[in-house]
């Protein structure tokens, strides 16, 4: 199979597209053959060696997978010819970046109906940091007043949606030219964060979702007894202190495989109450351009590449 690995820390430029062996299945494992798999900040930051979360190349990179079982272990949930789509095995190394990947069967959902591979790869890892942080962790509901910061990238696009679907009051932050995006997701107000300073234009928020480390304004908007949820900070038991310190409640996300909660999300998504945005789809062959146009930091929801492995 097409597998792509780096040997070394670096630009986009060490990712290699390789053949390897495909992997041997265990009990409750399905080999899954890949039709597409999402491209994340994440990826970006551990091929560069920013965050080394595999320790030292070489290594396979990428998590966020959607195909079609091929072969099912002893045991697994699902069975051959059933379309599935995960984020396996994170924070460990999946190798998602490839035409097959081995994954407990319990680390992937059956893919909706409604979504093309592309689309449903595009959700994973995003939409588990979503959920994780607004339902598991803050326990958003109906009423809250919630504010999101990065709202038209990739995780805050579908966090806007699953905060609107609990029956929230979403504030979001987003550059002026992505205004209108962010409103068509239902945001109820939209902040240009270049312009306005948020820390005085909002207060009394229940919940902040911060995806750029920017805890200590957000925590003063927070009202007492709130929630932030930190996906960057998760590990700063500093800001933690302050947080509780200041009456309010922090909750440091890092994402995990959860099968339950993409089941929970892939029945918003049938519902019509969510939808992942491509802004760019790639060939497995093109996966360094795939890393730049993520790192650039611009796009507006996911870059996502495409695998065929009948070739």
């Amino acid at each position: 199979m097409r597998a792509v690995i780096q040997k070394a820390f670096g630009g986009p430029e060490v990712l290699e597209v390789v053949e390897l062996d495909k992997p041997e299945l265990r009990s409750g494992e399905v080999l899954v053959r890949v039709r597409a798999s999402g491209v994340n900040p994440v990826d970006v930051a551990v091929r560069s060696g920013a965050f080394p979360l595999l320790g030292e190349p070489p290594y396979g990179v990428g998590w966020d997978i959607s195909g079609v079982v091929e072969e099912a272990g002893p045991g697994a949930r699902y069975e051959i010819g059933e379309e599935v789509f995960g984020m396996p095995f994170f924070p460990r190394a999946a190798t998602g970046y490839a035409e097959y990947v081995a994954t407990p069967s319990r680390q992937v959902a059956r893919k909706p109906a409604s979504l093309t591979h592309v689309e449903a790869a595009a959700l994973p890892l995003a939409a588990l940091t979503a959920w994780q942080g607004l339902v598991d962790r803050a326990g958003v509901r109906e009423g809250d007043r919630v504010l999101i910061h990065r709202a038209a990238g990739g995780v805050g696009h579908l966090a806007v949606q699953i905060a609107k679907a609990r029956g929230a009051y979403v504030i979001a932050l987003a550059s002026a030219a992505k205004h209108d995006f962010v409103r068509g997701l239902g945001a109820d107000e939209v902040i240009d964060y270049r312009t306005t300073d948020f820390t005085e234009a909002v207060r009394d928020i229940d919940v902040v979702f911060d995806s750029v480390a920017d805890g200590e304004r957000s925590l003063s908007v927070l009202k007492p007894g709130g929630v932030l949820v930190s996906i960057l900070e998760h590990p700063n038991q500093e800001l933690a202190a302050t947080v509780k310190a200041a009456g309010r409640r922090f909750a440091g996300v890092s994402v995990e495989p959860d099968y339950a909660a993409l089941e929970a999300i892939a029945e918003l998504v049938e519902a019509g109450k969510l939808r992942p945005t491509v802004a760019e789809t790639l060939p497995l062959a093109e996966v360094s351009k795939a890393h730049e146009v993520v790192a650039s930091g611009q796009t507006v929801g996911k870059v996502v590449l495409t695998v065929d492995p009948a070739r």
